[in-house]
């Protein structure tokens, strides 16, 4: 069995700093005006393509506005919108309840802080850095979703396999200052470069420094 390799920091940083120059335009990418649009999105985001998300909430941004608005939906309205994500029904009680939740104890505002994020239901890490980051210029920690897990084995940045686990080595590795775009930059180099099953090591921009870890059949 092949070791898994990780890069020392200051190979990781190298590294970092040539895909943040690759993909300055990386950017999160669920469609949001407000912070709880960004809220809803991101809790119907789980294990859903954010292309399917960013279609159904085009309309469903239209009909709920407010934390008040989702706080007092009837499910089975709501569900309507958001039936094309996995996990629907869940996501539409998350919510709700979510929502019931801000508008009982925080006046109706997203709250801004970790702790009050992660104690709402339908809400992990991921989304909760998610929200700060991108709603309120926070920065506190890493989203970690499926691309950002799986390249950081792959490119040598983690060994480990649990989210919050990751997101530790990562803060550990990564300046505090690309915390709040680590995750965009990854999707983005997986996209174009470091696709799933083959990627196209020939033409990556830090093929020097990657140390493969995992791939088993590259162009």
């Amino acid at each position: 069995m092949t070791q898994t390799r990780l890069l020392e920091k200051s190979s990781a940083r190298k590294a970092m700093d040539i895909l943040k120059a690759t993909y300055p335009k990386a950017h999160y990418y669920l469609d949001f005006s407000t912070p709880i649009d960004l809220l809803v999105a991101a809790i119907l985001s789980a294990q859903t393509k954010d292309t399917v998300v960013n279609s159904v909430t085009s309309a469903l941004f239209k009909s709920y506005k407010s934390t008040k608005d989702y706080a007092s939906a009837d499910e089975k309205k709501l569900l309507s919108f958001v039936a094309k994500v996995a996990f629907a029904n869940a996501k539409v009680k998350n919510i709700i309840k979510t929502c019931q939740i801000i508008e009982e104890q925080c006046d109706g505002k997203v709250p801004n802080d970790m702790a009050s994020l992660l104690a709402l239901p339908g809400v992990g890490r991921k989304t909760a850095n998610t929200v700060l980051i991108n709603a309120f210029g926070i920065v506190e920690g890493i989203p970690v979703d499926t691309w950002v897990i799986k390249l950081s084995y792959r490119i040598g940045f983690s060994d480990k396999t649990k989210p919050e686990d990751i997101e530790r080595d990562l803060m550990a590795l990564v300046e505090r200052k690309d915390w709040a775009k680590l995750a965009y930059i990854m999707k983005s180099h997986g996209h174009e470069i470091c696709h799933s099953t083959f990627p196209l090591c020939s033409r990556c921009v830090i093929k020097d420094l990657c140390p493969k870890n995992g791939v088993l059949n590259s162009k």
